[in-house]
């Protein structure tokens, strides 16, 4: 998408852009000659994730923008006055305010540490809560001022909520936001509007998570940043008298803009992509994209193959996790797992209540299923693929408890030794 120069001396606040979606949107805003403040934390560079406030004010500056890097902890209001009002001061107001900034920790409601629950309101939505409240006597001055919260819309069906109720009150959080305050700020003319992608985005902290050469399978079914960004040069151009209340999803905004080709955007052109959390079921369809694991209403099935060599491959692993079954492993696990390989049943009972023991007969309801083929389980089995790796790329599908599935990786990591 081509830049129109409409940013032109226009003053942008965007947290969390030292990386990512956020740096992706100051980048695409500098190309016009835009003046960017760069409120994050990081000052000292990540030994996994690249990017300070620093080397992004380079990037910035050195496509045509002004840049103000201000290290900022979104948690503490007094930081942030001071980054508000040091970029009012530098380039003489604020016009734009992007609250890009978040945290993740996808679990259940007995799983989630409250310090990772407190991080996420405090970040999320406190945090966007907190940095409008400051922003907003400086945007009332702006000719075309707005807000723009990265967040989902407010779609209330349980399978959203149900397996990291704490990760979704947060996000749905900063997207109240806008639905209150694009009607408080409707009389000054400050528009305020959410932006979130139709598809997985591939980006540095998802390259981290994955790790090494399977962030290969990740990439394939993700889009690049930039579609975020021209989606927000997009929102952000229009008048804010006309363009406020909406939950935008990248995609929509824009077709409506003129531009049809989305493959552009993919890491990978032509492949299919994931569907993001939280969008409408509209946004669900196609066979262009595929539902996240775990949230597609029933459980996957995989075509029966327990006639096959790697069938009876499967059994052999799990009388080898059987054998390497520890105290401790158990009690970190804690739960009831089915693993459901090309169509056989093995239920793992590491309930720290009862006796360990591994069947293919019921044993009761799981805490979480998790299904995949036979190729797949083994090469998690013999530590040639991640199981956080075979989840994104599809090849894995987890129904129930998320944090548990994310305790069976324990598992795997220790057949390796086994196998």
């Amino acid at each position: 998408m081509l830049n129109t120069g409409v940013f032109a001396g226009k003053t942008v606040f965007i947290t969390g852009a030292s990386r990512g979606i956020g740096k992706a949107i100051a980048l695409k805003l500098a190309k016009d000659g835009a003046n960017i403040a760069i409120a994050a934390k990081t000052v000292d560079p990540h030994p996994k994730l690249e990017g300070t406030i620093y080397t992004a004010a380079k990037e910035v500056e050195a496509v045509g923008g002004k840049c103000l890097p201000i290290q900022t902890d979104i948690r503490e209001e007094e930081s942030v006055k001071k980054a508000i009002e040091e970029t009012a001061n530098k380039f003489g107001g604020i016009d734009i305010l992007v609250n890009n900034a978040s945290a993740i920790h996808l679990t259940g409601t007995e799983a989630t540490p409250m310090k990772r629950y407190d991080l996420m309101h405090t970040i999320n939505t406190r945090g966007t809560f907190m940095t409008s409240k400051y922003a907003i006597p400086y945007l009332q001055k702006s000719s075309n001022a707005h807000i723009l919260n990265l967040s989902p819309p407010l779609v209330m069906s349980p399978k959203w909520f149900q397996s990291h109720v704490a990760y979704t009150m947060a996000k749905y959080g900063m997207s109240m936001c806008v639905l209150g305050m694009s009607e408080e700020l409707r009389e000054y003319n400050i528009a305020v509007n959410a932006l979130w992608p139709r598809t997985a985005i591939y980006t540095a902290a998802m390259k981290m998570l994955v790790g090494g050469n399977d962030a290969d399978a990740a990439a394939k079914i993700s889009r690049k940043v930039d579609i975020l960004a021209d989606a927000a040069y997009c929102i952000l151009s229009k008048s804010s008298k006309e363009f406020t209340g909406n939950f935008c999803i990248d995609e929509d905004i824009l077709k409506k803009h003129g531009i049809t080709d989305m493959n552009q955007y993919a890491m990978v052109p032509g492949s299919k992509l994931l569907a993001d959390f939280f969008l409408p079921e509209e946004y669900l369809k196609g066979d262009d994209i595929s539902v996240p694991p775990g949230y597609e209403g029933t459980a996957p099935v995989f075509e029966q193959q327990s006639g096959t060599s790697e069938g009876n491959e499967a059994v052999k692993v799990f009388k080898a996790v059987e054998e390497m079954m520890s105290d401790d492993l158990k009690k970190e696990i804690n739960a009831l797992l089915l693993f459901t390989v090309s169509g056989q049943n093995f239920y793992v009972d590491a309930n720290g209540s009862r006796p360990f023991q591994v069947s293919q007969a019921e044993i009761g309801k799981p805490d979480v299923t998790l299904v995949t083929d036979d190729a797949t389980f083994l090469k998690m089995a013999k530590g040639e693929i991640k199981p956080t790796n075979a989840f994104m790329s599809g090849k894995l599908k987890i129904k129930g408890n998320l944090a548990v599935a994310m305790k069976a990786e324990k598992i795997f990591g220790k057949l390796k030794a086994k196998l």
